[in-house]
């Protein structure tokens, strides 16, 4: 990315002045690993919710099982599998909320920080001066922002 840039249609995702090309792109690339850690999130909450489904199926397994006359099956899997921690210590709750109150928190807490200290907190000024040289001017679904 060059550090000269033009007065671009971005609003409220312009670079200030003393920003330099390298420090957008160090912004960008802090924004994109941000972002790839709030889809890890949203696959720890999706693996929360499928443990947790197959733990009350596991009622209904056991159900079956002693209805088939398995008993023996029955009581090692209501034993063995219901209601057992997924790590030492955890369901997926508890590791729910350490991530968001740990890891998760930090990593949003630093991104914060370095915008605000490095770009006045505009966010996205990587992408706003992406979309301004890629976008076609003029053309319609093209327009800078939705009230053009």
């Amino acid at each position: 990315m060059t550090d000269d840039h033009q007065e671009t249609k971005v609003g409220a995702h312009a670079r200030p002045a003393s920003v330099d090309g390298t420090t957008v792109e160090a912004l960008g690339e802090l924004s994109k690993a941000l972002e790839t850690i709030h889809r890890v999130r949203g696959h720890l909450y999706a693996a929360h919710q499928l443990v947790g489904g197959a733990d009350l199926t596991l009622d209904r397994v056991v159900e079956l099982l002693r209805q088939a006359g398995h008993d023996e099956v029955a009581e090692r899997v209501e034993r063995e599998l219901l209601g057992r921690n997924v790590l030492p210590g955890r369901w997926t709750f508890q590791i729910m909320e350490e991530f968001d109150d740990g890891y998760y928190a930090m990593f949003q807490e630093v991104e914060r920080y370095a915008r605000e200290t490095l770009a006045g907190g505009r966010r996205h000024i990587f992408e706003a001066e992406m979309k301004e040289r890629r976008r076609t001017h003029g053309m319609r679904g093209h327009e800078a922002t939705p009230q053009d």
